[in-house]
């Protein structure tokens, strides 16, 4: 009995049939005859000074061993062995798993995916801000991102503070989205100023002098970017320029009526551009306001999107506007991250948007 005892622990200490835990390196040494130190040599395939003074005598009876037990790197002690986890944050300051509604993070996130499993990374998304956003729990709400090599952050509106401190003691941060209010932040982002210029020139061409913006109310650099491309758009066109030309809206849905859009086009307004957001606000109510009027797009008004239509957009109409280049954002997003993680200084330059010809913009139409 007790011999059978014996062989049976041998066993579990000589095999991988029958074990609940993973070899470690100290029985591969033993198996071996060798220090542990030899072994780590070994199996980290080495190619320094001390790891050539093996003989490939001892070199092949570890590797036998190691193949008996059926020994496997840990990723983990491998990872922490070199400093580096090989992982990647991603936080968002926007709920990133939206019940009630649809927004653009989605193909940011396959671009940042493709481009890490093409580096070999790992991705961690950290998801506090589905409870109140970043900045909600305290000053420290962001360390947690430490335990990745770098990470990226997504969102309109960001804790400055917060990222700052990350920046100052030299984690690698990587904002997608212009930022460059926030000294020494890296960041990626679309030529907006060139698209939204592009928008307006196209609406110019069809012969439009009187267009009116309709943003949010909020300086997020996105916005910012977008109305002063559409004010120099104006301005290169000879349209009509000055502070009717932009309506800011605390409140879309409710700013943005029926009445009102009557009112505009009766005083000479014949096109209306909206700004595209997580919400796609301006949009919806703008193209509600249109058809509760009862004015025809583009026969009587023409409509633009300045990015990419809502993915649940309804109605047949395909707005006038430019697509925002999502993936391409989000692989260049990794692929500098990757570089500040290595520590190399590198730069990305704007990802250009593509302009959209839609089905909502003609020439100026009757006036009602």
């Amino acid at each position: 009995m007790e011999q059978s005892r014996k062989r049976a622990k041998r066993g579990r200490n000589t095999g991988s049939a029958g074990r609940t835990s993973r070899p470690r390196q100290a029985e591969v040494a033993q198996l071996a005859g060798v220090s542990q130190a030899t072994v780590s040599l070994v199996l980290s395939a080495r190619t320094d000074g001390k790891a050539a003074t093996i003989s490939k005598e001892t070199r092949q009876r570890v590797l036998d061993a190691a193949r008996s037990l059926g020994y496997a790197h840990d990723p983990a002690a491998r990872r922490l062995a070199a400093v580096r986890n090989n992982l990647l944050g991603v936080f968002s300051f926007t709920a990133t798993f939206p019940t009630d509604v649809q927004h653009s993070y989605y193909p940011f996130l396959v671009g940042v995916e493709q481009e890490a499993a093409a580096r070999g990374f790992d991705l961690v998304l950290f998801t506090g801000s589905s409870s109140g956003g970043a900045g909600a729990a305290g000053p420290d709400a962001l360390s947690r991102v430490r335990l990745a090599d770098g990470c990226l952050f997504l969102g309109r509106h960001v804790p400055r503070a917060e990222l700052k401190r990350l920046v100052a003691d030299g984690f690698p941060v990587v904002h997608l989205g212009r930022r460059d209010e926030l000294e020494g932040l890296a960041w990626v982002g679309a030529d907006y100023l060139s698209a939204s210029r592009a928008v307006v020139a196209h609406l110019a061409a069809l012969g439009h002098r009187r267009i009116v913006l309709v943003r949010e109310d909020d300086d997020a650099p996105a916005s910012a970017d977008r109305e002063r491309g559409f004010l120099e758009g104006l301005e290169e066109t000879g349209a009509e320029t000055g502070p009717a030309a932009v309506l800011r809206c605390a409140d879309p849905v409710h700013e943005v009526t029926a009445e009102r859009v009557r009112a505009l086009v009766a005083d000479g307004v014949t096109a209306f551009v909206a700004e595209e957001t997580d919400t796609g606000a301006a949009w919806r109510a703008l193209d509600a306001a249109v058809r509760e009027a009862g004015l025809d797009c583009p026969g009587d008004v023409s409509l633009a999107l300045l990015g990419s239509p809502p993915p649940d957009l309804a109605g047949g109409l395909v707005p006038t506007g430019f697509d925002v280049p999502r993936h391409q954002l989000g692989a260049a997003a990794v692929r500098l991250l990757a570089a500040l993680v290595a520590g190399e200084q590198v730069h990305e330059p704007l990802v250009a948007c593509e302009f959209r010809t839609g089905t909502t913009a003609g020439p100026p139409g009757r006036r009602p």
